[in-house]
């Protein structure tokens, strides 16, 4: 379809391409058939939301709120049930960022993002000459960094309710008993054959003589036991026991770096959310290493005193504006960003508002400026495949949580004997200054690979606040578009006055300094795009910019609300409430 989204149910329903899927926007029935279920884009309820990747794991959440557990709960269950029937992104092989508003209104951020191993070199992907060796660092075991997934999910547990067994149970019977995979779960999984079999060392259960289709049962017997143990000893196995020896085998096998100290010695960390104002609205976010928040802070802050509402949703004038700000953003982001905890990241100048207007200062309305005069700002000193969830409940908690396995399941390793895929995370790190990795981020030494340090990233969980309390719980997953397209999600809610439904599925677009062109989803009116090159601006079409989960919360008094739950037309993504 390419025609403007209007409206929400009708538009949303003709999107679902499954033929054993019906579209529905209510969810009612509480019981989970893992071979028969429908998707909802959008779901309302007074008790509580979860939006998500796949409709199984969002249904997974959904139950776990209604045997009163809470938005913690319900993340730690979903994202448990996305590493079984999302396995391209969801993942106990990767990492990822977790930010929460609880209901005693203290903002929380854990850090489980990848590490790099012990025996980790700045220069391990160059060749004798210096050249980059991109393939290493993006295909196969040596690609992998020190998975933190599971040390997010029981650094979350402190904020849960109910037993750890209870909320993991759920992934267990999905990944023994089996489930349907989706039509596009098979294409993806048909794609990918080759790449099972060339970059993992023991068979796996991703490898099918005949095509995978639509309907086809998943069975992973080897994670549900990788899973049966991680309930049984805790987040334990996973570093120190049954399963970290079977990801040290591989690693063995597949000259891979990862080691037995390097996942005794993983630690998901607590951090100071970033927090920043936007018109009256608090935004609450991911520190470093994610450059996430920074990006959205510079590029909000930028847009705020404009009256961008007033210039028109995509009007020439505001994609200009939005392109500009993105574009002096991400080249800061190349120049300064990294692991704070290695490299000091001068994060309280880039988001000084003197700063942040002087890079401004050579925009011109109605003429692109070209990214090769455009440098990172002058200071004193001082992933693709990502998935999203968010969660809301009725206690006044929200989360809102990114994991990853950086590109389309992550290195294409499966540990063998353990059934889960390892991220190819190491490509998030600049292999060499100057060197666009897969998503074409360019970075420089800030964000040098280092043992035990934590490679950039772009992902942006995030939470809007409103009079103090959780408003919207929003992110997705894209890459170096993450950012972007949270920014232009939130910002057609609150500038251009959107629906919910509307703010994520109309058309996106996206500039990253380099390379310099504005990628446009394919939506995107051509009257526009004339507009832009018309200005001097290159575009590159795309067929989809980011798979956004958005819940609205509307409160009616201080303990009353009513949800609602927005999934991406882009994907199987899921909507579920109560």
């Amino acid at each position: 379809m390419k025609q403007h989204m209007t409206s929400g149910s009708i538009i949303a329903c003709l999107l679902v391409h499954f033929l054993f899927i019906s579209c529905s926007f209510a969810q009612s029935d509480t019981s989970i058939n893992p071979y028969h279920y429908s998707i909802s884009k959008i779901a309302k309820g007074n008790h509580g939301a979860v939006s998500s990747a796949h409709p199984l794991a969002s249904m997974v959440g959904l139950a776990i709120l209604k045997q009163g557990g809470n938005a913690f709960d319900a993340a730690i269950a979903v994202q448990l049930a996305l590493a079984v029937v999302y396995p391209n992104a969801g993942n106990l092989g990767g990492g990822g960022f977790l930010v929460a508003h609880t209901k005693s209104s203290k903002s929380v951020a854990i850090d489980f993002r990848e590490k790099a191993p012990g025996s980790a070199t700045r220069d391990m992907y160059l060749d004798s000459l210096g050249n980059p060796l991109v393939g290493l660092s993006e295909d196969g075991p040596l690609s992998s960094g020190v998975p933190g997934t599971v040390a997010g999910l029981f650094s979350t547990l402190r904020y849960a309710l109910l037993p750890f067994q209870d909320l993991i149970q759920p992934s267990i019977d999905l990944a023994e008993k089996g489930f349907a995979i989706t039509e596009s779960e098979a294409e993806t999984l048909n794609s990918h054959q080759d790449d099972f079999r060339k970059y993992s060392t023991e068979t796996t259960v991703f490898i099918k003589k005949e095509p995978w289709k639509a309907h086809d049962t998943l069975i992973q017997k080897e994670l549900a036991q990788t899973l049966i143990r991680i309930r049984e000893h805790g987040m334990k196995d996973f570093y120190q026991g049954e399963t970290a020896r079977l990801i040290v085998e591989e690693m063995k096998r597949g000259n891979g770096k990862i080691s037995m100290q390097d996942l005794a010695n993983y630690n998901a960390i607590e951090r100071t959310p970033m927090t920043f104002k936007y018109k009256g609205h608090q935004i609450i976010g991911m520190p470093m290493p994610s450059s996430g928040s920074l990006l959205m802070l510079q590029i909000m802050k930028i847009v705020e005193d404009r009256d961008i509402g007033k210039m028109g949703f995509q009007s020439p004038e505001a994609v200009q504006l939005m392109v500009e700000a993105e574009r002096r953003a991400f080249a800061d982001r190349a120049e300064y960003m990294g692991d704070a905890d290695f490299v000091k990241v001068p994060v309280k100048k880039l988001s000084d508002a003197g700063y942040i207007k002087n890079r401004m200062k050579d925009y011109v309305t109605g003429k692109a400026t070209p990214s090769n005069i455009v440098s990172p700002g002058d200071i004193n000193p001082e992933s693709e495949e990502t998935t999203h969830l968010s969660i809301a409940d009725r206690y006044g908690n929200a989360v809102s949580v990114t994991t990853t396995l950086n590109g389309l399941y992550g290195s294409r390793t499966v540990v063998g004997g353990a059934g889960f895929l390892l991220n190819n995370q190491m490509d998030d790190f600049s292999i060499k200054p100057g060197v666009p990795n897969i998503y074409g981020a360019i970075g420089k030494e800030a964000n040098a690979i280092a043992p035990g340090k934590r490679m950039l990233s772009s992902m942006s969980p995030t939470i809007v606040l409103k009079n103090n309390k959780p408003y919207l719980v929003v992110g997705t997953p894209g890459g170096t578009t993450i950012p972007t397209t949270v920014f232009q999600t939130i910002i057609n809610i609150i500038e251009f006055r959107q629906s919910a439904f509307d703010a994520v599925n109309n058309p996106k677009f996206h500039h990253q300094w380099l390379p310099d062109q504005v990628l446009v989803e394919e939506e995107i009116p051509s009257k526009l795009i004339n507009s832009l090159h018309a200005m001097g601006y290159k575009t590159t079409t795309t067929p989809e910019i980011g798979r956004t989960e958005l819940i609205k919360i509307n409160w009616k008094g201080k303990k009353s609300a009513s949800f609602e739950a927005i999934a991406d037309k882009r994907g199987d993504d899921h909507a579920a409430a109560f």
